[in-house]
């Protein structure tokens, strides 16, 4: 019985062979990897290719992640989306949003599954925190990133060994908006002078209505009133896109 099932299946795909054709594994097709590469399991706080900044945005994905990939599209500008498996939102019920973000160049990284203070886990609990996110991303886009950020930029050597041992580049920042605060004027005014001081990792949360439809709107304006532009992390390291995923389940 299997095996006529089977032989009826093979039949009708064949019979449907001007269908357009199924991926039926997405990660057969990973791209191979380009020199140079940015170190893993060392916590980077700046852009290294000169005249770069990098918006980024954590926490995420929630409904109003779309928002902020229409306006930088629109501005021409790609943002990096460091994005958790549960925390505001559930990564599963945004798999639409999460291709787009892929799909349109931007960058998405690991904010680990659930948002935890990783100093305070075992070494076990920290490397489940990555790889449980790593099989999600999988499951919903057939690849994982290889850029993370810690939640609460809570590292020590342990933290770092783990990252270093899974190979992830472990992004901090430079310059935080401190958008969490919900105080539009000082969010702004901490971006203008960060720029002024050549700072050029910035981070935002894209899970907050203030930022997506007040704040991400006033940093775009003020980078193009400086003739300036945001390009990703991975951009702004100086590493190719194809080094910004990986493929295969570990």
């Amino acid at each position: 019985m299997r095996f006529t099932s089977a032989l009826c299946a093979v039949s009708a795909l064949l019979l449907n062979a001007n269908a357009t054709p199924i991926d039926l594994d997405k990660r057969q097709t990973a791209p191979a990897p380009v020199p140079p590469y940015v170190a893993q399991g060392v916590a980077i706080y700046t852009c290294t290719k000169p005249n770069t900044i990098a918006l980024t945005f954590d926490d995420g994905i929630t409904g109003l992640a779309d928002q902020v990939v229409t306006a930088l599209n629109n501005a021409g500008m790609k943002g990096t989306f460091f994005v958790n498996g549960e925390n505001w939102g559930i990564l599963r019920d945004h798999k639409a949003t999460l291709q787009n973000m892929i799909n349109s160049g931007h960058q998405v990284g690991s904010h680990t599954w659930s948002h935890p203070y990783l100093t305070k886990l075992s070494e076990a609990e920290v490397r489940d925190q990555m790889t449980r996110l790593e099989n999600e991303f999988l499951s919903l886009v057939g690849r994982y990133p290889t850029y993370m950020r810690p939640p609460y930029f809570d590292i020590n050597n342990v933290v770092l060994d783990v990252m270093k041992s899974l190979k992830y580049r472990v992004i901090i920042t430079d310059l935080d908006t401190k958008d969490y605060e919900k105080n539009l004027p000082a969010s702004l005014a901490n971006f203008r002078t960060g720029l002024d001081q050549k700072k050029s990792i910035v981070l935002a949360h894209d899970v907050h209505d203030t930022t997506v439809n007040t704040l991400v709107p006033q940093m775009i304006a003020e980078l193009k009133s400086r003739n300036m532009k945001s390009v990703t992390v991975g951009e702004c390291l100086g590493e190719h896109p194809n080094n910004w995923y990986r493929y295969k389940p570990r």
